[in-house]
């Protein structure tokens, strides 16, 4: 079970992702250089492109445009990929642009987003389905709590496990930063945990 029905395996969660009640059951795995194919890259890391888009902010109806956006855009540039970093950072770094893009796009078309993610997902579940997806929705309205920034690092150090170096090549910004960016972060994910749990006693 991932952010969605749509994609195959389970989210990673950190120690305080974990707090929304997530379980932390997949690895990060990554792909070697050699003989390294689009059909491969694609079938390995497509779950982590498509949580990773919702977990940015991008609407489930308009999820899967812009991972096949980012592959289109990985497989332009698969020939200039040298290996120095992970196909994961890579691919993230992709998918910052093309979520920018994304939003950029919205803007322009008067601020209309899709219809909200919940409309789709009235229909009847079992009940762990149902909290499943209830304790995601929480993820997603705490991360909204993030500005860009601080999301992104959070999001690859929390929830897909990533090391400080690999974020910070992912993101091209210094591994300071990563590690300023990360204590903001947590403090405020955090501090929106407690609001939330404040609210619903």
């Amino acid at each position: 079970m991932t952010d969605s029905i749509g994609a195959g395996h389970p989210p990673v969660m950190g120690a305080a992702a974990a707090a929304v009640g997530l379980a932390d059951d997949e690895g990060s795995g990554t792909h070697r250089l050699a003989h390294l194919r689009l059909e491969d890259i694609y079938d390995e890391h497509f779950d982590f492109v498509w949580r990773s888009a919702r977990r940015m902010g991008v609407a489930e109806s308009a999820a899967d445009d812009v991972v096949q956006e980012v592959f289109l855009v990985a497989h332009r540039r698969l020939k200039d990929f040298e290996g120095r970093s992970s196909v994961k950072t890579w691919l993230f770094g992709i998918l910052m642009r093309v979520v920018s893009d994304h939003r950029r796009r919205l803007r322009r078309k008067g601020g209309l987003a899709p219809l909200p993610d919940g409309l789709a997902a009235e229909r009847s579940c079992p009940e762990g389905e149902a909290d499943k997806r209830a304790k995601v929705r929480l993820l997603h309205a705490l991360l909204e709590e993030l500005d860009e920034d601080k999301r992104a690092v959070f999001v690859l150090a929390e929830l897909e496990q990533m090391t400080a170096p690999e974020i910070a090549e992912a993101l091209d910004v210094k591994l300071n930063t990563v590690y300023s960016r990360l204590r903001a972060a947590r403090k405020k994910f955090e501090s929106a945990l407690r609001r939330h749990r404040a609210r619903e006693s």
